[in-house]
């Protein structure tokens, strides 16, 4: 992530926050997507950790973050948190059961290097689990037309699930599994909406791949 796409959530970290409050039904159907796909036990980071909304509800104890106003949020619920980036991870080889991000991988400079960068530091046999919208999705078209008048997404880029799943075993990970939420019918948020397997209908996806070896 480069300054130009740190800067909105450095300067609007709470406006940012206040998305999952003003969002919460949204957010809890994609909170028991990823919690659907996360690996029981084992210790794990969330890269792009942001203000902390998933990995504190996850257990997850630490989080990668490049924003220092994001990061701060984020340990005041309890998140350990190193500031980086996901193309230069601070960690050793192997050091992670699994790895997950968050609608991260549309703000990243280098996709193909941060994949790189989660494989190296995964033990063999851990995961990476990546949750993002489906630009093919009914969300994600919507967020493609209207992504200059958008403080945060202005600077992303949006990808297919056939995108991240080219990426994803480009980088060396296997054994893809599927899982999506927030279908178009209830986009609006009227209830907590328990996610389905595989990916072609709801707007959020999140996909789980290993690294083998």
């Amino acid at each position: 992530m480069n300054m130009k796409k740190i800067a909105p959530f450095e300067k609007h970290a709470k406006e940012y926050d206040a998305w999952f409050d003003e969002n919460e039904l949204v957010y809890l159907s994609e909170l028991e997507a990823v919690k659907r796909m996360l690996p029981k036990g084992g210790t794990g980071i969330e890269i792009g950790v942001g203000t902390g909304r998933f990995a504190s509800q996850l257990g997850i104890k630490l989080g990668l973050e490049p924003s220092k106003s994001m990061g701060s949020l984020a340990r005041k619920r309890g998140i350990e948190v190193a500031e980086g980036m996901a193309e230069a991870l601070p960690f050793e080889d192997s050091s992670f059961d699994f790895v997950l991000m968050v609608t991260v991988i549309c703000f990243l400079n280098d996709v193909g290097k941060a994949l790189s960068e989660a494989y190296r530091v995964l033990k063999p046999g851990g995961s990476i689990i990546i949750a993002f919208i489906d630009k093919n999705s009914t969300i994600g078209k919507m967020y493609e037309q209207r992504k200059n008048e958008d403080v945060f997404y202005k600077e992303a880029t949006f990808y297919s699930v056939e995108e991240i799943t080219n990426l994803l075993q480009a980088a060396g990970f296997k054994n893809l599994s599927f899982c999506q939420t927030v279908f178009p019918d209830t986009a609006e948020g009227e209830q907590v909406e328990k996610p389905k397997p595989g990916y072609g209908k709801g707007s959020f996806v999140v996909v789980r791949a290993e690294k083998t070896t």
